[in-house]
């Protein structure tokens, strides 16, 4: 099995190219992250990257434990007053190997699942490793709902990836793109589009309630 951290930084890298083709008018472009432009979310894994052990556990009492406040103060501190001011900021976090108290495969679930809230809205592709991808997914459906995961939201179906040799749960059957199911396991219904089987309905449901 890879290292969790080299197939972090592979993505990282794989972002910044595709940050650096963009338009100014692009970078303002709304994400898959309800309010945040594509700006916003480059700015926010800048902060996510330097997060630290015992830097969120100042940040969380900062933001009185409340993680939006607290993620819209990373975006804050890290945002350029520039798109290429933040790139750079980007760029120099690519190779860096610190966490917050949890599992190694949460930053690739943060770095897999954000790259796609960026590229989708602006009409570019990448082709996810499937180890990247299937890691990042198991470690979603683990992952309660209250902590950014699945876990509730996938109880009783079979997720199967069209593209990967992947398939998690038992139950009624929710088939697609790897990095698709990822979306929704994540909370992002903009994932459902490309999904079939017995269980979407179900799995969209429980994504609206």
């Amino acid at each position: 099995m890879t290292d969790a951290w080299d197939l972090v930084a592979a993505e990282r890298q794989a972002l910044v190219d595709d940050l650096a083709t963009l338009t100014p008018e692009q970078w303002e472009v709304p994400s898959l992250c309800a309010g945040w432009t594509v700006h916003d979310v480059a700015a926010h894994l800048v902060d996510n990257a330097r997060t630290t052990r015992v830097g969120i556990v100042v940040a969380m009492v900062r933001a009185r434990f409340d993680f939006d406040r607290q993620n819209a103060a990373g975006v804050a501190r890290w945002k350029g007053s520039t798109p290429a001011e933040t790139l750079e900021r980007l760029r120099a976090v690519v190779d860096r190997r610190t966490t917050p108290p949890a599992p190694l495969d949460s930053r690739l679930v943060e770095e897999v699942a954000h790259g796609e809230d960026v590229r989708r809205p602006l009409g570019l592709t990448r082709v996810y490793p499937a180890e990247a991808g299937g890691r990042a997914l198991a470690h979603q459906a683990r992952t309660s709902v209250a902590l950014g995961g699945g876990k509730q939201h996938l109880a009783g179906l079979t997720l199967r990836a069209t593209d990967a040799d992947v398939r998690l749960g038992e139950g009624p059957e929710v088939v697609g793109p790897l990095v698709s199911l990822l979306l929704v396991s994540s909370g992002r219904v903009a994932g459902l589009a490309d999904l079939t089987g017995d269980g979407v309905p179900r799995l969209r449901a429980a994504l609206a309630g």
